[in-house]
């Protein structure tokens, strides 16, 4: 396997109820291109994910939100599910720590409902995006020009629809964490 993320920290974010799938799939892609992921979280020692249809495993945080600092990661991964990105985009730390990301110019990967904390963080204004169907409006109503497409990638934010994507997503997820740094509006 190719080693492009060698020697690059990616921060994932997530807080209880994060989509199982759109956690473990997008690290293991990530771990075995070379990366060295954390999981971030608001939540101390585990975090439970939501697989699908009911409640999940539990996941070790790596490192606690009030601990993490956007400076020390290269890119930043925000899985979906329903009830993580809610939690996530009403609190003011998770928010700050993403807009860090955005107004750095570092990549971000978003998939499913994970948009929602994009849109809270000031980050999809003029931007072409996908999101979970049920995110259309909302992403248009802050500015973005939403699609139906199973990844999309715009200044160096990727985002796509559900965990069928995933195979997409985590292909572009690599490629652009591995260019870095992009220029913003």
């Amino acid at each position: 396997m190719s080693q492009k993320l060698s020697g690059k920290k990616i921060a994932i974010l997530v807080e209880k109820g994060f989509e199982q799938v759109e956690l473990e799939k997008p690290k293991q892609a990530l771990e075995e291109a070379g990366a060295e992921t954390h999981i971030i979280s608001p939540q101390s020692g585990s975090v439970k994910a939501w697989d699908m249809k009911d409640w999940g495993k539990e996941f070790t945080v790596d490192k606690e939100l009030d601990q993490a600092n956007a400076s020390d990661y290269h890119g930043l991964l925000l899985p979906g599910g329903v009830m993580n990105p809610d939690y996530l985009r009403a609190n003011e730390k998770a928010v700050a720590f993403v807009r860090s990301f955005v107004e750095s110019g570092k990549p971000i990967a978003a998939i499913c409902h994970g948009p929602w904390t994009l849109i809270e963080a000031g980050a999809v204004k003029g931007r072409k995006m996908t999101s979970w169907p049920s995110l259309k409006t909302d992403l248009a109503n802050a500015g973005a020009d939403w699609v139906d497409q199973e990844v999309v990638t715009d200044q160096g934010i990727v985002t796509s629809r559900n965990p069928d994507d995933i195979p997409a997503f985590n292909k572009k997820m690599i490629e652009e964490f591995a260019e870095g740094k992009h220029d913003r509006d």
